[in-house]
């Protein structure tokens, strides 16, 4: 995982560089700004290095199962005494291998248990992996829902400059009372105050898109084509319920084999029974040898060799209670694992039904919306002509502006909205694409 992570940061890198001399002309999409947020992850690299060090870890138990080479020198000279300065020196060096021959069965453990936190840290890049693509999709639904907004906010206040400039009029021709006048000035400061807040708001989403792509300016974004989504969000809203708990169970599936929250639960869960197997290890005996060989020196007798020595030597554990308290801490710990591990399953579950419910309600509100804000947008257009006409009040027309521009931030809302569940779906279902997971709907 940790070379396709890798693989991935780099061709994000290259196609930063590429959108960056041809998709100025369309704008940048999501899947750029995917790959610039992977490129700029600072915990994904930091996780990739976890990966690599505990790919190191294994490789020094494998060491440490190999035979063990030692080489020693020492040089000796006797103080004081009538003997002269040859007789008292002495010099020597040894060479000596040693190798453990049973070391209880501990060594395979030890391998799996590092197998097991490899694996780990593997699901914990991966987990960080889809946090930065879901970290992406909602700053980019967040520009652009910020911008549409930011969008309905100028045209308020356009409509309400209109109506404030009619109603200047139809003071100077006493057609209509001072306080319909206060009424209209009123309602185009509060557009102005409501345009600035989504200017804001617009600003900050950047911000964060920025922080998230490494993007010193936020460069025009692609447009979402919402119309290529009519068909996925007439099926969800059409779906029955027997539909729906079997689009829930396809989905639920799916998430249980590729989360790696899930995975790494599992995980944690197989390392604590290993490590109660480890533990229980300490019972059993050891037994290892050694050879050794010497070489002396001394000026009187010259170069000598000592005798080689091979040793067999075996340990027998006797403090059963200190083995036996370490087997209890190990299997409470183990107990935890499969609780966490039980919790996790658990809270996946809800997490994915509760996505699946909302994205279902999200496709039915962008239905609705979408008639409410043309209705409501048409209300607005006549009633604004018989205002024009003086045949409907400045309050009947306020009214009607006021709907039309709530309605539109409850379209924009929905839309999005509905996007935020598709892409919270994927992440915890860890699909490759979206063709993936709506390939899934019945």
């Amino acid at each position: 995982m940790g070379i396709t992570i890798k693989r991935k940061l780099w061709a994000g890198i290259l196609l930063g560089v590429f959108i960056g001399f041809c998709g100025a002309n369309e704008g940048m999409g999501l899947e750029e700004l995917r790959d610039l947020a992977l490129s700029h992850a600072r915990g994904l690299t930091r996780l990739n290095l976890a990966v690599e060090n505990a790919m190191l870890e294994e490789k020094t138990r494998q060491f440490g199962s190999l035979p063990s080479l030692s080489l020693g020198a020492q040089g000796s000279m006797n103080l004081g005494g009538e003997t002269t300065m040859a007789e008292r020196f002495a010099a020597g060096a040894s060479f000596g291998v040693s190798q453990t021959l049973w070391d209880r069965g501990k060594n395979g453990v030890l391998k799996a248990i590092n197998g097991t936190s490899l694996e780990i840290s593997r699901q914990d890049a991966l987990a960080e992996y889809y946090a930065v693509l879901a970290g992406t999709d909602a700053a980019y639904y967040g520009v652009l829902e910020a911008a549409a907004s930011l969008e309905t906010a100028d045209t308020a206040l356009e409509a309400a400059d209109l109506a404030f400039s009619m109603a200047e009029l139809r003071l100077e021709n006493g057609m209509i009372s001072r306080g319909d006048y206060l009424q209209a000035l009123a309602e185009r400061e509060a557009k102005g105050t409501a345009r600035n807040q989504a200017r804001r708001d617009l600003t900050l989403a950047e911000a964060r898109l920025k922080n998230l792509t490494g993007l010193g300016e936020i460069p025009p974004l692609a447009p979402v084509d919402f119309a290529a989504y009519d068909g996925v969000i007439q099926r969800l809203w059409g779906l029955s319920e027997p539909a729906i708990d079997g689009l829930y169970l396809s989905l639920k599936a799916a998430a249980l084999a590729n989360n790696p929250s899930l995975v790494k639960a599992e995980l944690q869960n197989r390392q604590a029974e290993q490590a109660v197997t480890l533990a229980k290890r300490d019972y059993l005996p050891s037994l290892s040898a050694s050879v050794s060989a010497g070489l002396n020196y001394s000026p009187l007798q010259g170069f000598e060799t000592s005798p080689g020595r091979f040793t067999l030597s075996g340990s027998i554990p006797l403090d059963f209670w200190v083995t036996g308290n370490n087997v209890e801490k190990k299997k409470i710990a183990q107990t935890q694992a499969g609780l966490a591990y039980l919790n996790a399953g658990a809270e996946l579950d809800l997490s994915i039904q509760t996505a699946l419910l909302d994205w279902i309600s999200q496709a039915g509100s962008v239905i609705s919306s979408r008639r409410a804000d043309e209705y409501a947008r048409q209300h607005y257009e006549y009633v604004l002509e018989l205002y024009r006409l003086s045949q409907s009040s400045l309050s009947a027309l306020s009214d009607a502006a006021a709907l039309a521009g709530s309605s539109r931030i409850q379209r924009i809302k929905a839309q999005y909205g509905f996007l935020s569940c598709l892409s919270q779906l994927r992440s915890l279902g860890c699909f490759n694409s979206e063709e993936e997971l709506l390939g899934y709907l019945p």
